[in-house]
């Protein structure tokens, strides 16, 4: 990981963070993708009209919200209807596939066509959780992406502590035109081939920032140039405190990831990539619309 090293002074459109052997350089002045979030969590509900408002002082020029159960899918409907740079993602979550409804695909798949440019996501598999059910979890999974096939949208997908059973998986599936996204990637480096084989684009989120995140995030530099992207997972995935210019925190003092931390991910893999972020800006801007279009 490459050391600090001497910044020029600040201008007043600009402020410096310094933490471990990170410089993190904010600036106004570029258009950065969100390729994950959660925006309509109910968590942000006291923060989200003032987080609107200020997206586009935030550098932000658009981000992908999405959502994780049947519950959700209006609130994020909803957003995209009054927010035009947001661009909805709609799916069933590993996390809430025991709390599935009957007709839960058909809801999925008419959200879907009521949203020409959504993704489907956010979608994947999960050991992490107490008590998985894997059997439920690949079954949806399998018409996720079959529904993605069909509909030629990118997805975008969950996956902890099952990266062999998620490589088995879309080994033996007919897989998206347009890709998929390994959102807040944490997997290994050696699997890496393998999915950019399938099609695979790979997301860093702010907490790849913490120290006990150095090895995840040396992994990035393994990731072909023009797979990556960057994300925020707010309102999760909060960096730490010393690179968080966005703190945000509940009434009993739980952190909750700012979108506007965008940046922090951008200069945590400039940083880490040994690039310019002029330069790593326009590639994630064109690698975000080769994967979710223009």
């Amino acid at each position: 990981m490459p050391k600090t090293t001497a910044i020029a002074p600040i201008r007043h459109s600009s402020f410096v963070i310094r933490h471990s052997s990170f410089v993190i350089r904010h600036s106004s002045f570029v258009m950065l993708y969100d390729a994950h979030n959660h925006l309509q969590d109910e968590r942000l509900d006291p923060w989200r009209d003032e987080i609107t408002a200020s997206i586009s002082q935030s550098g932000i020029a658009e981000m992908v919200v999405n959502g994780s159960c049947e519950e959700d899918w209006p609130q994020v409907a909803e957003l995209t209807r009054n927010h035009p740079w947001i661009r909805p993602a709609f799916g069933l979550h590993p996390w809430y596939v025991k709390e599935r409804g009957p007709h839960w695909l058909q809801n999925l798949r008419k959200q879907l066509e009521d949203h020409p440019t959504a993704v489907v996501g956010e979608i994947g598999l999960d050991r992490w959780i107490e008590n998985p059910d894997i059997d439920a979890q690949l079954e949806c999974f399998r018409a996720q992406i079959a529904l993605a096939v069909e509909l030629d949208r990118p997805a975008t997908i969950h996956c902890l502590r099952a990266s062999g059973l998620l490589e088995e998986t879309l080994r033996a599936a007919e897989l998206p035109r347009r890709g998929f996204l390994l959102h807040s990637y944490g997997g290994p480096a050696e699997m890496i081939p393998t999915f950019v084989k399938m099609g695979a684009r790979f997301s860093l989120s702010p907490y790849f920032g913490h120290p006990r995140k150095t090895a995840q995030l040396a992994v990035f530099n393994h990731v072909p140039l023009d797979r990556l992207l960057a994300e925020t997972d707010a309102p999760d995935m909060w960096p730490p405190d010393e690179l968080n210019p966005h703190p945000l925190k509940t009434a009993d003092g739980a952190s909750l990831n700012h979108p506007a931390n965008l940046r922090v991910s951008y200069e945590l893999l400039a940083r880490t990539r040994d690039m310019p972020l002029e330069q790593l800006e326009a590639t994630l801007a064109t690698n975000y619309h080769t994967l979710f279009g223009p």
